[in-house]
């Protein structure tokens, strides 16, 4: 039996100020974007460009209980870890693009890492792995 995590919810105020986010400074690409009801429900799926990997799937929130827990899905930790093969050249377009880092590219054992947050302010890890610890290298052991 094989399983495979394929998608994440992600709370979203609005999916299309999520949508110029997430396509607009990241660059990610949209992958689906499909009318659920007459009451603007939209099964949105979101990805890096060229991912093979899992998918965010914006949710739009539709009570007070979720509206509260957009951009704190994670109580206030990281939430999504993005691999990049550039930390640093993310982190300067991004950061030209408009996209907040609270913490600058780091060198640390396991790679290089910014911390940024979405617009709702989910805290993301941007990672650029050593070869030590990169996903590559945990599949050939």
């Amino acid at each position: 039996m094989q399983h495979n995590i394929i998608h994440i919810s992600l709370l979203v105020n609005d999916y299309d100020e999520a949508l110029e986010f997430y396509l607009g400074k990241l660059g990610f690409e949209l992958l689906e974007d499909t009318p659920l009801d007459d009451h603007g429900k939209r099964w949105v799926v979101i990805a890096p460009k060229h991912s093979q990997g899992v998918t965010l799937v914006l949710a739009r929130a539709s009570d007070s209980q979720q509206q509260a827990q957009i951009g704190n899905q994670c109580a206030g930790r990281v939430m999504l870890f993005l691999s990049s093969d550039d930390v640093q050249r993310d982190y300067e377009q991004w950061t030209s693009a408009g996209v907040t880092f609270v913490q600058p590219p780091v060198v640390l054992p396991h790679g290089t890492v910014a911390i940024f947050e979405d617009l709702y302010g989910n805290r993301w890890d941007l990672i650029q792995m050593s070869e030590r610890h990169s996903l590559k290298s945990r599949f050939s052991e």
